[in-house]
Parts: C-alpha cells; sequence; structure tokens
C-alpha cells in the first residue's frame, strides 16, 4: 500500500463517492428504469430525500406524472423548481414536527382521497419522515407531538423503539396511510436509514401496518405521562389491512460502504470492512473504534450504522457523530498517524447543519489554539461536541446530500515510515 499525501482530504473524497453512489435521484431513477411503470402516475415523496427521489423518478416518468406532493425538510428542496410541474411542496420540521408537520399531514390523506381510481401511486420514503409529517390521535397537539420526540430523541433508545412510540400516537404511521389509498395501485421505493432495513421502521411505515405494535410498544419502558399517551393512541387507531403494498429498498448502508471499498482499494489501499452496524452509546463506541484503528492494521477501516447519545438536561450544540468523533478524538491525542471520520449521510446531524466530524491525534491541540475554553471531556459531557469541534476546525459540512443511508464512519492508520 503506498501512503497517501493527505489521508484527510482522500476521506473526504470517500465520503462523496459514498453519497454518489446512494443518491435519492440515481437510485429511484435505476428503479423505475429496470421496472417501468405504465399509466398515469401520482407521487407522494416524503423525506429529506424526497426531493432527489422526485427528480429520479420525473427523469423515467416524464409526461406519466400526473402531478404529486414533496414533504421534507427546510433547505432540502427548492419550491421554484416544482411550479408548472403539478407537484406541490411542503416543509415540516425535523428533528421536531412543527405546524407544518401538521399541516402535510392533513393536506396529503386529502390529496390521495381526490385522485382518480385509475391514477397510480408512487410512494417514495426516505429518512426523517417520521417528523415531517404528523397525524396525531385525538387529544394530542403540537406540542404534545414536540414533547414526545423531544423525550425520545434524549432517551438513548434506538431508532426502532422511537418509531414503535410514535406510531402509536399516529393516524398514518404504521400503515395508517393505507386508510387513503382507495384500492389504487402503488410502488412503494425507500431508502433505507434504520438497522436491518425493517420496512416498518423507515420513516414510521405510513404504508407498513406492524400487527404487533401493542406488544412491542408494551415493552418498553416509558414515564407515566408517555406510557398514557400511547394506551390511547393505541386504543384509537383500530384494525388496518395485514398487508401493504411491497417496500422496494433502493438504497442502503451496504451499498454506500461497498462504494467506498471499491473506490478506496482503486487506490491502492489495504481496506478492512466491518459488516456488523455499530450501535449503543456514541462516546463509548468512538473511544473503541479509535481503540481499534491505533492497534489495529494500516488502511482504510469502513464501518457504518447509527449510535445514541443520552442527553443532559440541557445540551449543548452536536450529534451523535459530533459526539462520537470528539470522544475518539480524546482517545487519538497526539497519534499523528491515525484519523476518523464519523458524518451523517443526509448531510445533517443532529439538529445541526453539520454532517459530521473528521478528527485526528491533532484535534484537541488544535482546538486550544482555536481559544475554545472548555476541555474535551467536559465538552463531550455537556453534549456540546460541536462547539468544540468548530474550535479545532474539524467539522464537515456537506450540505443536503439528497440521501439518508445511517451514520458512515471511516477511519485511516498511516503505514509506518519506512
Amino acid at each position: 500500500m503506498q501512503p497517501t499525501p493527505d489521508p484527510r482530504h482522500t476521506l473526504l473524497e470517500l465520503l462523496a463517492v459514498a453519497l454518489d453512489a446512494v443518491s435519492g435521484a440515481r437510485s429511484v431513477q435505476r428503479a423505475l428504469s429496470t421496472r417501468p411503470i405504465r399509466g398515469p402516475v401520482w407521487i407522494a415523496a416524503i423525506g429529506k430525500a424526497a426531493e432527489s427521489m422526485t427528480l429520479g423518478a420525473l427523469e423515467v416518468l416524464g409526461e406519466a406524472c400526473r402531478g404529486g406532493m414533496l414533504v421534507t425538510k427546510p433547505g432540502h428542496a427548492d419550491p421554484g423548481r416544482w411550479r408548472g410541474l403539478g407537484i406541490e411542496v411542503r416543509f415540516g420540521g425535523h428533528p421536531l414536527p412543527d405546524a407544518g408537520s401538521l399541516a402535510a399531514g392533513e393536506r396529503l390523506p386529502a390529496s390521495l382521497d381526490r385522485l382518480p381510481a385509475e391514477t397510480q401511486v408512487l410512494f417514495l420514503l426516505s429518512g426523517g419522515a417520521s417528523a415531517l409529517i404528523e397525524a396525531p390521535v385525538s387529544g394530542l397537539g403540537l406540542s404534545e407531538l414536540r414533547a414526545l420526540n423531544a423525550w425520545l430523541l434524549g432517551s438513548g433508545l434506538p431508532i426502532g423503539a422511537m418509531n414503535c412510540v410514535r406510531q402509536s400516537v399516529s393516524r398514518l404511521k404504521a400503515g395508517g396511510l393505507l386508510r387513503h389509498l382507495g384500492g389504487r395501485p402503488v410502488r412503494q421505493l425507500a431508502i433505507s436509514d434504520v438497522p436491518g432495513d425493517t420496512p416498518g421502521i423507515i420513516g414510521s411505515g405510513p404504508l407498513v401496518p406492524v400487527p404487533d405494535l401493542a406488544d412491542q410498544v408494551g415493552r418498553l419502558v416509558l414515564p407515566d405521562w408517555l406510557a398514557g399517551w400511547v394506551a390511547r393512541g393505541l386504543a384509537e387507531r383500530g384494525a388496518l389491512p395485514e398487508h401493504g403494498p411491497e417496500m422496494e429498498l433502493v438504497a442502503t448502508l451496504s451499498l454506500a460502504k461497498a462504494a467506498v471499498v471499491k473506490a478506496a482499494e482503486s487506490r491502492g489501499w489495504n481496506v478492512r470492512l466491518y459488516p456488523d452496524l455499530i450501535e449503543g452509546e456514541a462516546a463509548d463506541q468512538g473511544r473503541a473504534l479509535a481503540r481499534t484503528l491505533i492497534d489495529g492494521v494500516p488502511g482504510l477501516h469502513v464501518w457504518g450504522g447509527e449510535t445514541t447519545v443520552r442527553l443532559p438536561e440541557h445540551p449543548g450544540r452536536g450529534g451523535r457523530n459530533q459526539h462520537l468523533a470528539l470522544a475518539a478524538a480524546i482517545e487519538l491525542a497526539g497519534c499523528d498517524d491515525v484519523r476518523l471520520l464519523s458524518a451523517g449521510t443526509d448531510g445533517s446531524d443532529g439538529p445541526t447543519e453539520d454532517a459530521g466530524a473528521l478528527v485526528d491525534g491533532g484535534t484537541l491541540e488544535r482546538a486550544e489554539l482555536g481559544g475554545i475554553e472548555l476541555d474535551a471531556r467536559t465538552c463531550l459531557a455537556r453534549a456540546d461536541s460541536g462547539r468544540f469541534l468548530e474550535a479545532s476546525g474539524d467539522l464537515i459540512r456537506t450540505g443536503p446530500t439528497g440521501t439518508n443511508v445511517m451514520d458512515l464512519i471511516l477511519g485511516y492508520k498511516a503505514p509506518p515510515a519506512l
């Protein structure tokens, strides 16, 4: 393996390769070209990758598209692009739902109800949909939804458990939207942002019934106020069809990791791919991955997954990727041959516009030179990793990526000097 003159730059290049391989536009275009749709089509796209996925669909559908609705996060779509195409753009809140989420939750079912019977619906789903479109059961409003989601985001629960709670209090999630399809033909394409690529968890599964939802959520330990809301929601949801349309996964974390491996090997790098998902507490994983790099073989190490962070009462700036990266940076301090990149493939990390960070053995020293007043461990304890990593110059900002396949973690260890 030949050493690279600038491994930091190459790691960022490999991140770009991964994002391109799972782009919403490319993935949907490939799926519809392989298996075309006939007849008039109405598009319902929900998630952070909604615009990109819709653009890919239009490349194939052309005039067969008879309009649609696109629901995404502010900054992830340009409404002007869709004027004259009959596609309505709605913005919802993320990671906490807002009034736009509720408006989209009323508008989409009503639009589906009015469609001609012969119109096929193309449903495009990507991560973020759980917050972007909301229709809570009776008795719950926006303040309750935001309190519920804020508790979930700081609970440390895995995404599957979080979405079980969200599904329990929603009229649209866990197959609830099936009530508005009216027997029309449906094609469902999705980008997976969840461990195991489980259809019912992606976007909380608007077209995926969960028959054992009550059993799943019943196994969770919830505060009394939230358990009461869940019980009320489950009682109101009522019966749903046992099955929804097939969910076709058009982009996954595995595809992104495979693209990185191929690109790195073409550069002459030794590569070690780790198939198991990185899960659990972000700081613990950051420390463990740093030790793996320090003690491991030279070359590129490729991981992916989705960690969790148990937030303090008043968290600072950051997200799980920045939290993981800062914990790794503390472990890597003084090691000049190791680097670690951790980034959200959607281009955001927690409630920030940063995707993550790329740290190394000099991160702590650079932050001190950058004027940070708090030490790294204090920032980590306060969930204020973004503040520290901004001072060190290690934050990664990609902007909206048009995809979302969980988090990608790349580690590099330089070969020994000759």
